[in-house]
């Protein structure tokens, strides 16, 4: 599909509307023929250890990806010999650097290489192998280098428990969820492919498999809200070696038939690569041939667009983004006065957009089984687990959208409104808030388990999810007079921090959350002249760079004197500038000058360069909610270098939020203007104006 740039016209004065313009001519440059947007999502290299350990227990050694999966670990590997969870991080992670060696050393990698000596010097350096989480310590059990009688027992029997019991399947989030049933099926077969002789691992442990210090640790008192889940491991330990089992084959053919069920046409489950290789793994173990139609949908999947290439390296995603970036994309459009009806690229992404509205009753609707579908997912093909934040800013595109076309018939869009209003409303929690996948799902015991020493386990509401949703409401005419949007805006108060902020579980961190909120209140109509929501603004404000720019570290999850500090980065300059063009910006002019100055000033061929992860997973947590780090980092067993979390760089964020950004503040500045008495739009400032021969690029 060719696609004609319909951009606004360069004005040789106006320094700003030749950014838009570039950066508008690249977006059409990089849209699909289907009509979406997508960019890479970056994460951590064990998405590719992973993989590589995962075809070894499955015996597949032929798949021509493997010499480009191992260039991509190889790739990412730190000088001082580990791997990382976030670029930029203060360390290594001990877990990832461990799965990055096993699946080196799986592939054929000699420990004698360069690599992988350094990479065990770190180790040992770092506590050896005595402080792992409990998801690497399966990975190793897999391949037959860590006993399974030392990892946390996951019962097969958990799906006989039915949803209104209060430890179910279904109080796990979805991504936990996914995870957990085919790890309950490997958990109890303790499924081991050994690694060949040649290729094991005893370099790794100098003092052998059975030193104490590898043992299952307790990280509690008996005494304390986690001691009845020892003891329960202890129980079901001694159950899982006993020759009576009631009951536990008719359990795995329960999870078989769930785990089949929960597959998506593209062979991926849940959306997510962890639950995918697991689940063929499981299968896998329970008789499923690698030429099984569904086995074989599986490994085809990661032959699609699961994959993108980089300096040699094939880099396996953690998920994929398409909706997520092709709404978002269409809001930047929209943000910067493109039009619908002279628009062939919005044309064509606003049809594939409606094509992908998700009716079918998934997972959530356990929880809220009145409740009509109507929602979008985050990938192309997730129909289980539609997601509320991806909901939400399709929504309020969609209203974009129809208020343009006023004039001319709306039934396209009425049915998908009336549709995603209903679901988002139905999954509002009782606290007022929007979590991401489900409602209520917020039973933090769960996380007392022995499992869980890794990410989040269960989906509470978050201040951003809960902001977009508002935005949506308010762009379909509910204000606060509408009782669900009254709920919410006491939830955002309840959240707000001491110094004015708002923590962001999805994006990184306070300036994402920050950012979120304040457009939010004043969509649904709050006076951003409230001195509560002054002090959020303020707080951004204070947070500016001297390069006119934002920038905050993933490492400010764990350490609070972080929020809203780091390297400039075009995508958090983007949220800040968006929180403070939402409100009465009086005092606050210069500060967004400066920001659009930024903006302008590291525009190349009209996108930016962005390495930094700006992007969340998982905080590490395990509540998957803010904490009072004060009282709980030590019981975290992590630091700055985020050992228990996830973080992402989605490749699109360098884009389509400045892009955003750019558009509202030429709208301010338009506007100042006019009430200034000037007819002409000229720029915002003559600081931006000398700007002009940078920004002319293509």
């Amino acid at each position: 599909m060719t696609l004609a740039p319909t951009v606004p016209p360069r004005d040789s004065s106006d320094v700003l509307g030749r950014g838009i313009a570039e950066s508008l001519a690249w977006l059409q440059a990089d849209q699909k023929a289907e009509g979406f947007w997508v960019g890479a999502v970056e994460s951590n290299s064990c998405m590719e250890a992973e993989w590589i350990l995962a075809m070894h227990v499955l015996g597949v050694h032929d798949d021509p990806k493997l010499p480009g999966v191992v260039q991509a670990i190889l790739n990412q590997q730190r000088e001082d010999g580990a791997w990382e969870v976030y670029q930029g991080a203060e360390g290594g992670d001990i877990n990832t650097t461990v799965e990055c060696y096993a699946a080196l050393r799986a592939a054929g990698e000699d420990p004698q290489s360069r690599p992988l000596r350094e990479a065990r010097a770190w180790i040992h350096q770092h506590s050896g192998m005595s402080r792992l989480r409990n998801f690497t310590k399966y990975w190793l059990a897999l391949i037959g280098e860590w006993p399974w009688h030392e990892t946390p027992t996951l019962p097969p029997e958990l799906i006989y428990l039915p949803a209104w019991m209060p430890f179910n399947i279904y109080q796990f989030a979805t991504w936990a969820r996914g995870t957990i049933l085919p790890l309950t099926i490997l958990s109890a077969r303790k499924a081991t492919r050994p690694l060949p002789p040649d290729r094991r691992l005893d370099e790794l442990f100098p003092e052998g498999r059975n030193h104490p210090s590898l043992r299952l640790r307790r990280r509690h008192r008996w005494i304390s809200w986690e001691g009845p889940f020892y003891l329960a491991d202890r129980l079901l330990r001694w159950y899982s070696k006993s020759p009576i089992q009631p009951g536990r084959e008719t359990a795995i053919r329960l999870c078989l038939e769930w785990i089949i069920k929960h597959q998506e046409s593209d062979g991926s489950w849940a959306g997510i690569q962890p639950p995918w290789i697991y689940a063929l793994m499981a299968l896998n173990q329970e008789g499923y041939s690698l030429d099984h139609p569904v086995v074989r949908a599986g490994l085809d999947g990661f032959n699609s667009y699961w994959s993108y290439e980089r300096e040699g390296g094939t880099y396996l995603q953690a998920s994929e983004s398409p909706v997520w970036d092709t709404v978002l994309t269409l809001q930047a459009m929209l943000d910067c006065g493109c039009l619908l009806k002279d628009n062939p690229s919005m044309e064509a992404a606003t049809q594939w957009l409606l094509d992908h509205q998700i009716t079918f009753p998934g997972d959530w609707k356990v929880q809220s089984p009145k409740l009509a579908g109507g929602g979008w997912a985050f990938q192309r093909t997730n129909r289980h687990y539609p997601d509320i934040d991806d909901t939400a800013v399709a929504l309020l595109v969609l209203h974009r959208l129809r208020d343009q076309s006023a004039d001319a018939p709306t039934t396209r869009f009425d049915d998908a409104i009336e549709k995603a209003t209903h679901w988002l409303l139905g999954m509002q929690c009782s606290n007022g808030g929007w979590a991401a996948y489900d409602r209520d799902n917020t039973h933090a015991w769960l996380t007392k388990i022995p499992f869980s020493d890794f990410g989040e386990l269960i989906d509470p509401p978050s201040s951003d999810v809960t902001a977009h949703v508002l935005e949506a409401l308010a762009a379909g005419g509910r204000k606060l007079d509408d009782p669900a949007v009254a709920r919410a805006v006491s939830y955002l108060r309840a959240e707000q921090e001491d110094d004015g902020s708002w923590f962001g579980r999805w994006g990184v961190n306070h300036i994402y959350g920050t950012a979120a909120v304040l457009p939010a209140l004043q969509a649904v109509g709050i006076d951003t002249r409230e001195p509560w929501v002054r002090q959020g603004a303020e707080w951004l404000a204070s947070r500016q760079n001297q390069d006119g720019g934002w920038g905050e570290t993933c490492a400010s999850y764990m350490d609070a004197s972080l929020r809203g500090v780091g390297t400039s980065t075009a995508s958090q300059t983007g949220w800040a500038l968006m929180g403070l063009l939402a409100i009465d910006t009086r005092g606050f002019d210069k500060i967004i000058r400066r920001g659009t100055s930024f903006l302008l000033d590291h525009q190349v061929a009209g996108t930016w360069n962005e390495p930094e992860y700006t992007g969340t997973g998982f905080p590490g947590y395990g509540v998957g909610h803010r904490v009072d780090l004060q009282h709980v980092a030590e019981g975290l067993e992590q630091d700055t270098a985020l050992q228990r979390g996830f973080m992402i760089n989605y490749n699109l964020y360098r884009h389509y939020f400045p892009l955003m950004a750019l558009g509202r503040a030429k709208s301010h500045f338009t506007s100042m203007r006019k009430h200034s008495g000037h007819s002409r739009y000229e720029g915002p400032t003559a600081e931006l104006k000398a700007l002009s021969s940078q920004v002319s690029r293509t």
